[in-house]
């Protein structure tokens, strides 16, 4: 299973970033004072759902090996690989999921963790805990050589920021001045396959309790994707509380109404209106 930053995927797209063959793949370090000790083969089963607990099982040992602050975040088998595909060594197997996968994931810093016969699990790490884990494996069924069997990550807001600036989304702060997870809130910039470049999209939560709003200051959205108009020059309602949440001078306030956020930034108050349930970019 794999979990997409946002609800409209259409609207938050994120784009694919380097490409498997990157120099630096693999890198030397020394091994982490507890590394994984379970099995690097742990049947993956499909749940066929999309849920935490489902990411958990589908991922198998690279679900296993991760050290999340939150919940594991993407997870699951890796894709099959034909003959002639698959690498001759472990670190060719670790490109191969690069190459196939295309995931939203660092390319370079990866090092082994654990070797154990025809399986070797790869881990990047962040302050010494693996954040995002591979497990390769040799010569699985129709698939000969070195390929991902199974991966798993944590939640992007755990991955360095000089590789997350890098990507469209954006990492938001609390008032401690912590990354937050983007299952909590997350924002990015309009696709530019709709020409929504100028508007800005803000989500909160994730799945079915998601709730996403807009910045429209030029008007390149539709009128009726949107609950209301978006307004760039409003007095903060004096019900609203300030979440802590920040991203750069934006500072988030909110109310115990759900079809509006506000956003205060050094130039005033946003009302920034919330976006009909089943619109995004087509």
């Amino acid at each position: 299973m794999r979990r997409g930053l946002v609800v409209v995927a259409a609207v938050l797209a994120v784009a694919a970033v380097g490409c498997g063959g990157e120099k630096g793949v693999v890198v030397e370090g020394t091994p982490p004072a507890t590394p994984y000790a379970g099995p690097l083969h742990v049947p993956a089963k499909d749940l066929d759902e999309d849920s935490v607990r489902a990411m958990r099982v589908e991922s198998g040992a690279a679900g296993r090996a991760l050290e999340c602050d939150g919940e594991i975040y993407s997870g699951g088998e890796g894709e099959r690989w034909s003959e002639g595909d698959g690498g001759e060594t472990p670190e060719d197997g670790l490109k191969l999921y690069f190459d196939i996968d295309q995931p939203d994931l660092p390319r370079s810093g990866y090092r082994v963790e654990r070797e154990d016969g025809d399986r070797v699990l790869y881990s990047f790490d962040v302050g010494g805990r693996t954040k995002v884990a591979v497990v390769v494996a040799e010569d699985r069924a129709g698939a000969p050589g070195w390929g991902p069997e199974t991966t798993a990550s944590c939640n992007p807001a755990e991955l360095p920021a000089d590789f997350t600036d890098s990507l469209p989304y954006e990492i938001w702060t609390d008032e401690h001045g912590r990354r937050v997870q983007t299952t909590l809130i997350s924002s990015s910039a309009g696709s530019a396959h709709c020409d929504w470049q100028e508007a800005h999209f803000l989500e909160l939560g994730a799945g079915d309790d998601a709730r996403l709003y807009a910045r429209d200051p030029d008007g390149v959205l539709e009128p009726r994707m949107l609950t209301a108009p978006y307004d760039g020059d409003v007095t903060l309602p004096n019900d609203a509380h300030d979440t802590g949440y920040r991203f750069h001078d934006r500072k988030l306030w909110l109310t115990d109404d759900p079809s509006k956020v506000y956003v205060r930034t050094p130039d005033g108050v946003e009302a920034w209106p919330l976006v009909k349930e089943g619109m995004g970019c087509r």
